[in-house]
C-alpha cells in the first residue's frame, strides 16, 4: 500500500504548503486538509444514491470535482458575473434604440401654461381633444473617455476572472487528488497497523507458549500484551482516519450523499521536472494563472484611474427620434427631432477628484499585490528545489531504515525464540520497524509533494495532469 503515495503533480500543492511542515505531522494523523469554510472543501452532489458500489480512479475523481466541486461551480459564476459587468458598462458606448407608442385624450388649461386667451374673448380651456404619437428614439454617445476606459477596465477585470478560474481548476485539481491520496494512505496505515498487530498477536502467543515451557519469565508475556494492545488501538484510530477521509472525498467530488464507493490503488509515476530554477521562473512567471489575473487587476485599476480622471473632460451625444404623430393613427404625419449635444463638466462638488484619489489608492494596492505575487512565485520556486532535493535524501535514508529495522525484527524474534534473548528486544524491534515504516511513509509523501509543490509553481496542474493520466481525462 505504500507505493499508492508515487504521485507529483496531484498531491498536497494545491495549498502551496512546503513538504517540510507534512513531515512534522504525527504518525498516522489525517493529511493537510483544506481551510475550515473553504467552498473547495465541499461539492454540489450530484445524482442518487444506489446500492452499488461506485468504482472510481483517480482519473474519475479529478474530473467529478471539476464538474461538482463547489470553488470550481463559484469561480465559473465570477467569470460570469463579470462578464455581465462587462456588457453593463459596454452599453454606455452602444446605441440605446427604444419604440413606444401613445394614444391620449386631453383637456387642458391654458392658463396654466402662461397664456390668457380670455383677454382675446375665448375661453381658457383647449379640447376635448386626442394625441396619437408612434416613435422610435436613438440615444448614442459619440465620444465619452470615461465610459470608454471603464469599458477597457472591465474587460481586464474579465480576463482576470478567467484567469482566477483557471487558478480554481488547478487548485480542485490537486485538491481532489490529494484528497483521494489522504484516502490512500490512511488505508495504508490501516493496513499497516493491522499486519503489525497480526505479528504481536503472534509474539503475544509464542511468549506464552514459551512461558509455559519454562523458557522464559512472565514479564515477556506482559510486554507481548501490552504491545497487542497497542496495535489494537493502533488499528482503530486509523480505522477512523480511513472512514472520515472517505467521506471528505466524497463530499469534495459531489457524490450522492451515503452513495458506497471503492478507490483504485494504481497510480502513475510522475518523475522529477528536467528543468533548471532559471527555466522554472521563467515558466511561472508566464503561466501562473494567478500572477496573470494580478497583472490583468493592475491593468483594470489603470483604465479605471483614466476613467476617473476623464469625469472632468467633455462627452458628445446625440439623440435622435423618428415617428408619426397626430389626432390619430389615420390622419398622423411623419416627425422627427435630431440634436447633438456637447457636455462640459465644470463643477461637480468634489466627486471627480474623490474618484481619481480613490483609483489611486486602488491602483497602488494593486501594483502591490502584483509586485508581491512576483516575488511569491521566485520564493515558491526556489523552496520547491530545495525541498525536492531534500526529501530525496531523506527518501533514500527512509528506505535504507525501514529496510535495517525489519532484519533487526527478524533477528530479535529468532533470539527470543531460541531463548537467548528476552522479548524486550522483540518490542524494540516493533517499534523501530513501525517508526520507520511511518518515516517511509512521511519521506515517500514529503518527495512527492516537494515536486507537486513545483508544479503548481509552475501554474501547470491541470495540464500536467492530462498529460499524466492521458489526454481529456479532466
Amino acid at each position: 500500500m505504500i507505493r499508492h503515495f508515487h504521485i507529483a503533480f496531484l498531491v498536497i500543492a494545491a495549498f502551496g504548503v512546503p513538504a517540510a511542515p507534512l513531515l512534522a505531522q504525527q504518525s498516522g494523523a489525517p493529511g493537510r486538509q483544506l481551510p475550515a469554510g473553504s467552498p473547495f472543501g465541499g461539492g454540489v452532489p450530484q445524482g442518487t444514491a444506489t446500492a452499488q458500489t461506485l468504482q472510481l480512479t483517480v482519473a474519475d475523481v479529478i474530473h467529478r470535482a471539476l464538474e461538482y466541486n463547489l470553488g470550481v461551480l463559484l469561480s465559473e459564476q465570477e467569470v460570469s458575473h463579470a462578464g455581465g459587468t462587462r456588457w453593463v458598462t459596454l452599453s454606455q458606448l452602444l446605441p440605446n434604440v427604444s419604440a413606444y407608442v401613445t394614444e391620449s385624450r386631453q383637456r387642458i388649461n391654458l392658463e396654466a401654461f402662461g397664456f390668457s386667451p380670455a383677454n382675446f374673448g375665448l375661453s381658457n380651456v383647449v379640447g376635448p381633444f386626442n394625441t396619437f404619437d408612434a416613435r422610435v428614439t436613438l440615444s448614442q454617445s459619440l465620444l465619452d473617455r470615461r465610459a470608454t476606459n471603464e469599458t477597457r477596465a472591465e474587460n481586464h477585470n474579465v480576463e482576470a476572472a478567467r484567469h482566477s478560474y483557471r487558478s480554481a481548476r488547478d487548485l480542485v485539481v490537486l485538491a481532489a487528488a490529494n484528497a483521494y491520496l489522504q484516502m490512500l494512505a490512511a488505508d495504508a496505515r490501516t493496513q499497516s497497523a493491522r499486519a503489525q498487530l497480526q505479528t504481536s498477536d503472534t509474539l503475544f502467543q509464542q511468549a506464552q507458549d514459551l512461558k509455559q515451557n519454562g523458557i522464559v519469565a512472565g514479564i515477556d508475556v506482559l510486554r507481548a500484551e501490552v504491545r497487542l494492545n497497542g496495535d489494537r488501538q493502533r488499528v482503530t484510530v486509523f480505522q477512523n482516519d480511513f472512514e472520515k477521509a472517505r467521506l471528505q472525498l466524497a463530499r469534495l467530488i459531489g457524490l450522492p450523499v451515503g452513495q458506497p464507493f471503492a478507490v483504485s490503488a494504481q497510480l502513475p509515476n510522475v518523475p522529477v521536472p528536467d528543468l533548471s530554477i532559471e527555466q522554472a521562473l521563467a515558466q511561472a512567471y508566464r503561466d501562473r494563472p494567478d500572477y496573470l489575473a494580478a497583472q490583468e487587476r493592475v491593468r483594470a485599476a489603470e483604465a479605471s484611474r483614466a476613467a476617473a480622471f476623464s469625469e472632468q473632460l467633455p462627452s458628445v451625444q446625440v439623440n435622435a427620434n423618428y415617428g408619426a404623430l397626430g389626432l390619430t393613427a389615420a390622419d398622423s404625419v411623419a416627425t422627427y427631432t435630431l440634436a447633438g449635444s456637447v457636455i462640459i463638466p465644470i463643477f461637480q462638488g468634489g466627486r471627480s477628484q474623490g474618484r481619481l484619489a480613490e483609483a489611486d489608492a486602488d491602483l497602488r494596492q494593486r501594483r502591490a499585490e502584483a509586485e508581491d505575487m512576483r516575488a511569491q512565485i521566485y520564493y515558491d520556486v526556489r523552496s520547491a528545489f530545495f525541498d525536492l532535493q531534500a526529501t530525496g535524501e531523506q527518501l533514500q535514508v527512509a528506505t535504507r531504515s525501514r529496510d535495517l529495522a525489519s532484519q533487526e525484527l527478524t533477528q530479535a524474534r529468532d533470539r527470543f525464540a531460541a531463548g537467548v534473548a528476552n522479548n524486550l528486544e522483540v518490542v524494540q524491534a516493533q517499534q523501530s520497524v513501525t517508526t520507520a515504516d511511518e518515516q517511509y511513509i512521511d519521506a515517500l509523501l514529503g518527495y512527492d509533494v516537494a515536486k507537486a509543490v513545483l508544479a503548481r509553481s509552475l501554474g501547470d496542474a491541470e495540464a500536467a495532469v492530462q498529460r499524466i493520466l492521458g489526454p481529456g481525462t479532466p
